[in-house]
């Protein structure tokens, strides 16, 4: 009797033989491998699995789905080798592993992406079976229409490749959309880049990537949150708030030693928002991958930083003085650092990696900071 597949926890298993062998052979995997496979259903791709490696890691949010899989390995060779782990794969932590094998529900891609990224210690690869759209934003480029947060994300911290296209017909049920598999190769040791204060800038920018990087910058409120940041980096770290230009440059703060969970948790953060978006059915990178309903063009009407920074009035307190000489100050510095020619009439939508990481430095080194 075959299990019905429950479509509310995105159950479409699959059925073509065909599919399977070849998601074998592009996991390269060898004899003495540990595998983790995710949701693995009724097994078809875990006895295969369990053919080419040691040992197979099997997590299984469905019941049902334990049940079949304990029966049908009991009592062999292979079910010795299989350990089976009844768990929601977002709450439960990740064991070893050299490869991860997954054929996912689409609503947990996202967070279970950047689950991936910030597990410890470095695997060798995953092969993953995406929505199809989903995994084409993986590997866009600048300039693509699908080149979004998510994009950048992935690409800073991994390398993706394309590995094959599998129609909606090869599962049951049909899914309503087709599926890509992608080999996803994280980048160890991870790129020293601090993760709270990239996403920080690159979520900034690609809420408009149409616009140019002055008209995104501009606004009071992104000022506003310059200022506060500045005045809270120089608070930290014994400096004080009316910094030039050559603010910031010398030294970076200490690393803390909550560094890393930090880092993992606005992972976590990250693809929890952009998982959101998928669901639905909107961009899949946190609402910053696609321009607003009022962002149609490239016109910069929104500029706000070509004038002067208001004075403060003259029955202003001190504090409100200095405040306002504060933001005086973050727009000077935030002039500067876009009059660079590889930052002038830029925009997100066409800046690869290099780009995005010289800006974040060309402002860390004035003292402004996104986190």
């Amino acid at each position: 009797m075959l299990v019905t597949p429950n479509t509310n926890l995105g159950q479409h298993f699959l059925k073509n033989p065909q599919v399977v062998t070849s998601i074998i052979e592009k996991s390269r995997l060898n004899g003495s491998d540990t595998v983790l496979e995710i949701g693995p259903g009724t097994g078809n791709l875990t006895v295969k699995l369990l053919e080419a490696a040691k040992r197979v890691v099997a997590v299984e949010y469905d019941p049902r789905m334990v049940r079949e899989l304990q029966k049908r390995t009991e009592g062999t060779d292979a079910g010795r080798r299989l350990t089976l782990i009844h768990a929601n794969v977002l709450k439960e932590p990740l064991p070893y592993f050299d490869v991860c094998v997954a054929n996912l529900p689409y609503q947990i891609s996202s967070p279970f992406l950047f689950k991936l990224f910030a597990h410890r210690p470095p695997f060798r690869a995953a092969v993953v079976m995406f929505q199809e759209e989903f995994a084409q934003r993986l590997s866009a480029r600048p300039g693509d229409p699908l080149y979004c947060r998510l994009s950048v994300n992935t690409q800073l911290l991994s390398r993706v490749e394309q590995l094959m296209r599998v129609g909606r017909g090869n599962f049951r049920p049909p899914p309503k959309v087709d599926s890509r598999v992608v080999r996803i190769e994280v980048k160890s040791p991870p790129p020293p880049v601090n993760f709270v204060e990239w996403d920080g800038l690159v979520r900034l920018l690609f809420n408009r990537k149409h616009k140019t990087l002055r008209a995104v910058l501009s606004n009071k409120e992104t000022l506003r949150m310059l200022s506060d940041n500045l005045r809270t980096h120089a608070a930290l770290h014994g400096a004080g708030t009316d910094m030039g230009a050559k603010a910031g440059t010398d030294g970076a703060p200490k690393k803390k030693p909550a560094a890393k969970s930090r880092a993992a948790r606005l992972l976590a953060e990250m693809s929890g928002e952009n998982d959101a978006m998928m669901a639905m059915g909107k961009d899949a990178d946190s609402g910053a991958g696609a321009a607003s309903a009022t962002d149609g063009g490239d016109d910069d009407d929104d500029d706000e930083m070509g004038g002067a920074a208001p004075a403060a009035s003259a029955n202003m307190g001190s504090e409100g003085g200095a405040r306002s000489q504060q933001h005086a100050n973050v727009r000077a510095l935030l002039e500067d650092v876009l009059a660079d020619p590889r930052f002038i009439d830029r925009r997100a939508a066409n800046m690869d990696q290099d780009d995005f990481l010289a800006l974040l430095a060309a402002f860390n080194a004035r003292g402004l900071h996104f986190s």
